[in-house]
């Protein structure tokens, strides 16, 4: 037995794990709008959307990884070629780059949402903070930028796990009414709907999380100590971001009279237990939407330039402040309903390559 192919460090795991939910926790899952329109509007149907979110971001996470592990990629994005050959994966690598820099600037505007839901201060402060925060620690480096988001991670799941399970708690009395006053919020338009029916809707929310991931943990395993280390990584952290996703929207979905209508369903949902809880979760929030849009901004800026050099860093602070400047001027919800809908269909594409390409991998 190859003892370096079995080599695992705990420690190593855990990292990985964290990182991986990190990246996935943005605006749009930290905020619950996300969860809102692709799980819960769905009803409990939706619920089941989760469960197929759970089994297809294992497959990736573990693809990607492992594909990062045993291959010497000359920049992280040839992961899309290593798949869909020249033609397809060199659009894949534009592609990716332009959906990551439009989600960069969807954190950007769902930073300034909640500093006006919650503190009642124009957007454009909160959209400014981030992007000042976001420029600065992609230009410390990937190292950092793993070392700082696998530790934020888990708190994050944590936290969104005890407020979900609290409202769900909350609102056990609603189970026999949630369903039927979902579906009369969406049709009042006071609740937008991902994509044309449930399974499609998980479809296209593992596509664009995809197109977020591919780069970023292809990286990641070219560090790994063994391949086993780096997919036990992705798998965890494919579990811990579902059982989180299963609760919170299990919790919105109960509570629709509460966050219909609402840019920040989470927050209220917090507020609802307790003024100072709806606090502390604002910065839970702003937390994650960080730790998302670094690897964002990262994953642009080094598809053009080297990590540590001057190109890179001045193409940080203008593609930075560039997104900042979109974001701040943008609708969060409208943000969230179109462009990560429609680049999901893409990413979906890129699923069933892969999925193609690994059968075919195993009969030779």
């Amino acid at each position: 037995m190859d003892n370096k192919k079995e080599r695992v460090v705990p420690y190593k795991v855990l990292n990985y794990a964290g990182a991986f939910i990190a990246l996935l926790i943005g605006s749009g899952f930290a905020t619950g709008q996300e969860l809102m329109q692709y799980f819960a509007s769905w009803g409990f149907k939706g619920l089941l959307g989760v469960a197929a979110t759970f089994i297809l971001l294992a497959y990736v996470g573990v693809s990607f990884v492992s594909a990062g592990y045993h291959n010497t990629f000359e920049t992280p994005n040839d992961i899309y070629k290593y798949y869909c050959g020249n033609i397809l994966g060199t659009f894949y690598d534009y592609f990716s780059v332009f959906f990551l820099f439009l989600s960069y600037t969807v954190m950007v505007a769902g930073a300034g949402a909640t500093f006006q839901q919650h503190y009642g201060l124009s957007p454009i402060v909160g959209s400014v903070v981030l992007m000042i925060l976001a420029m600065a620690t992609v230009i410390f480096g990937l190292n950092k930028i793993v070392e700082v988001i696998g530790n934020i991670g888990p708190v994050i799941v944590v936290m969104a796990i005890i407020v979900g399970a609290i409202s769900v708690f909350r609102h056990m009395g609603m189970m026999g009414q949630a369903e039927v006053l979902m579906a009369e919020a969406v049709a009042a338009e006071e609740v937008k709907v991902a994509s044309a029916n449930w399974w499609l809707a998980a479809g296209s929310y593992v596509g664009f999380c995809m197109l977020w991931l591919a780069a970023f943990l292809a990286q990641m395993g070219s560090g790994a100590n063994s391949d086993k280390e780096g997919k036990l990584g992705a798998v965890g952290g494919a579990a811990g971001f579902s059982v989180a996703t299963f609760i919170m929207s299990l919790g919105i979905l109960l509570a629709v009279q509460t966050v219909k209508g609402s840019q920040i369903p989470t927050l209220l949902l917090a507020g609802e237990i307790h003024p100072l809880l709806a606090t502390v979760f604002s910065i839970i929030i702003f937390l994650g939407i960080y730790t998302t849009s670094v690897p964002l901004l990262w994953s642009v800026v080094a598809r053009f330039a080297k990590e540590k050099t001057q190109k890179f860093r001045m193409l940080t602070l203008v593609l930075g402040v560039i997104g900042g400047i979109i974001g701040a001027l943008l609708d969060f919800d409208v943000l969230v309903n179109y462009i990560y809908v429609l680049n999901g269909y893409v990413g979906m594409l890129l699923l069933v390559i892969m999925i193609i390409r690994s059968i075919q991998w195993k009969r030779i």
